[in-house]
């Protein structure tokens, strides 16, 4: 019933996490010569329900699994990055060039997925002005102005705790329409406004309960238990 509650273009929050899931472990299908795939197979290989996997390639794939054959994977691909909208490029701005930002104005990779970086903003007068992975440093008092008259549809927050909420409140001023949040705090939006929380503080600390739990109790009772 949970995964209901939150829905994003008539589907789950929680379907919409797992298609980009679905698309790495297809490419990399794909990649060793494998041609068609069944849902049963994605399910085990991905220790995923195998109801819920039919049930999100329903949503995504145009040509439904064949019987013993399962899905075409080049096809089944293709639908994926076509309903994800990885070939509508959407825009993004960056709010916060610190280590972390300034990380991810120069990776080149998120253009396969359908976002390209335009700009950054920072309040740090040092940094404004000046180009990092080829994209321009501008100041904050421009931030809503400019993403309303480049129709920016992404900011991307990667500021300290205490600066994000006001950073997340400037862009959905200026017309952002979703968040990817780095910074370790919950953020309050409007309901038409999608968040993606990156909380690396949470994630380390499943990093260290995990391998407290294996040298606790062995590898293999640790993954019973996770089953």
């Amino acid at each position: 019933m949970e995964e209901k509650k939150h829905m994003v273009g008539g589907i789950s929050r929680k379907s919409l996490e797992r298609l980009p899931i679905y698309h790495h472990y297809l490419e990399k299908k794909s990649s060793d010569g494998l041609e068609t795939i069944s849902a049963p197979a994605i399910a085990l290989d991905l220790q995923l329900n195998e109801v819920q996997v039919r049930k999100d390639l329903a949503l995504v794939a145009k040509t439904a699994g064949k019987p013993k054959m399962g899905y075409v994977i080049k096809e089944l691909i293709a639908d994926m990055e076509e309903f994800l909208g990885f070939h509508n490029t959407n825009q993004a701005a960056l709010v916060g060039v610190g280590y972390l930002g300034k990380a991810l104005l120069s990776y080149k990779g998120f253009e396969q997925y359908g976002v390209e970086i335009v700009m950054a903003f920072d309040a740090d007068g040092r940094k404004v002005n000046t180009r990092i992975g080829g994209k321009m440093v501008l100041s904050m008092d421009k931030l809503e102005n400019l993403c309303q008259r480049m129709n920016i549809h992404i900011g991307i927050i990667t500021v300290p705790a205490e600066y994000a909420q006001g950073v997340c409140d400037r862009l959905v001023a200026g017309g952002v329409k979703a968040i990817w949040n780095f910074a370790p705090v919950h953020l309050t939006v409007p309901p038409h406004i999608l968040v993606q929380n990156e909380n690396m503080a949470v994630s380390l600390a499943a990093l260290s309960k995990y391998l407290y739990e294996v040298e606790k109790n062995g590898w293999q009772e640790t993954k019973e238990e996770d089953d």
